[in-house]
């Protein structure tokens, strides 16, 4: 999916098609995210479906519940809801910056290979 470091940097164009894509596999991801702990609230508490969005959006988000939780199940699962979401959050941030990092990485290392050729060559004092 990413060019090699000795191939040539791609085009703006085609760098921002890979963003968009990544963006669009992040917010399928958060979206997955979002339902998954929509229908644990649902389900293991018994929370009717608009307080399960927004408890599942808000503990997505690294607010909090907002209901008091008064099943086992439903803390068990709250629980587990919270830990996965902080992992999520961090493989997101990772999938949605990954082109960026990468592209500026590969510019870098594209510098440093012509400016090191230009010495081996003694283009610069």
């Amino acid at each position: 999916m990413y060019e090699h470091h000795s191939q040539p940097l791609i085009s703006t164009g085609a760098y921002l098609k890979r963003q968009a894509f990544h963006v669009a596999l992040a917010a399928m991801m958060i979206i997955g995210s979002l339902l998954l702990g929509i229908a644990g609230y649902h389900w293991f508490e018994g929370l009717p479906w608009i307080d399960s969005l927004v408890n599942a959006s808000m503990i997505l988000g690294g607010m909090g519940p907002v209901n008091s939780l008064q099943t086992n199940a439903g803390k068990v699962f709250a629980s587990f809801y919270a830990l996965y979401s902080g992992i999520i959050f961090l493989i997101v941030a990772g999938v949605m910056f990954a082109p960026l990092f990468h592209r500026f990485l590969h510019r870098f290392h594209l510098e440093e290979e012509t400016k090191n050729s230009a010495d081996d060559q003694g283009e610069h004092p």
